[in-house]
């Protein structure tokens, strides 16, 4: 396989800063994503922008299949080309964005549920994130590289600046665990930052039931809506219709004090909260 530069300037076309475009130039780093979190022989691999397949083609040869969805439409072409080159027929483009693509068409397609990669741009990692958290009936793990500050703030701890939405949506829906940094020459064009792998493997079974999700995810979405207020005034802004006395007694029967910030939660301790206001 070429660099990522000349296989771009053969075909006049440069990364696109307005969709992150940071490619993978060193191979030794999907070999390490792969030795450490790879996939099983039977898994169907959903990869997230797979560029120019430095991470395609190495997925291709330690699966049964893989789901490649490339937004770019020039570089959707180029890699058809280039697994048509390799003789590589165990990888499926798709023209599409993961924000709006059916997971759970795909994961019927596959027969089960996906396994996803991928290498993403920064400006959408977080959303790729809530996207997966909300569609993990279909997804069972996720390895995914991210700007390095996103991923210590994923697998954050209460009570810590880093400790935020996601942080608690993660401790309540799956484990996570790093994998791998990689430093800026890894890429073309180099980023500003570090970066870092991470898997996340969602559980079987969520800590609250089904019917709950909705109610508590807003509630945490609320509380960390303004991060600087108290959570009584984070949660009277992030949810108006709920009435302050109902709130406030709330607070008082779990023994949380309203003056308290988001940040000082447990992930219980939002889940209790939602159990107690109720829809």
């Amino acid at each position: 396989m070429g660099s990522p530069r000349s296989l771009l300037e053969a075909r006049g076309l440069r990364p696109r800063k307005r969709l992150g475009q940071h490619f993978l130039a060193d191979p030794s780093v999907p070999a390490a994503i792969l030795a450490r979190a790879g996939p099983g022989p039977g898994e169907t691999v959903l990869e997230i922008g797979p560029g120019l397949g430095a991470l395609t083609i190495p997925l291709s040869r330690a699966c049964a299949r893989v789901l490649a969805v490339e937004k770019d439409r020039e570089l959707f072409r180029l890699l058809g080309e280039r697994l048509a080159a390799e003789g590589i027929g165990n990888v499926e483009p798709i023209a599409g964005d993961i924000l709006t693509l059916d997971l759970a068409g795909l994961s019927r397609r596959a027969g089960g549920r996906l396994a996803v990669f991928g290498n993403l741009p920064y400006n959408i990692s977080s959303q790729v994130v809530v996207r997966l958290i909300a569609g993990r009936a279909h997804v069972s793990r996720a390895v995914l590289m991210f700007q390095r500050e996103l991923a210590e703030r994923l697998r954050a701890a209460p009570g810590g600046r880093q400790w935020g939405r996601l942080s608690v949506l993660l401790a309540l829906t799956a484990e996570v665990r790093p994998l791998l940094r990689v430093g800026p020459g890894a890429f073309h064009p180099r980023p500003k930052v570090d970066s870092e792998v991470v898997e996340i493997r969602f559980a079987e079974q969520a800590a609250f039931p089904p019917e709950a999700e909705a109610p508590l995810f807003r509630l945490v979405a609320a509380a960390f809506g303004q991060r600087r207020k108290t959570l009584r005034n984070a949660l009277r802004a992030g949810l108006p219709g709920l009435a302050p006395r109902r709130l406030e007694e709330a607070l008082a029967a779990l023994g949380i004090d309203p003056r308290r910030r988001a940040e000082t939660l447990a992930p219980a301790d939002f889940v209790r909260l939602a159990a107690r206001l109720g829809a």
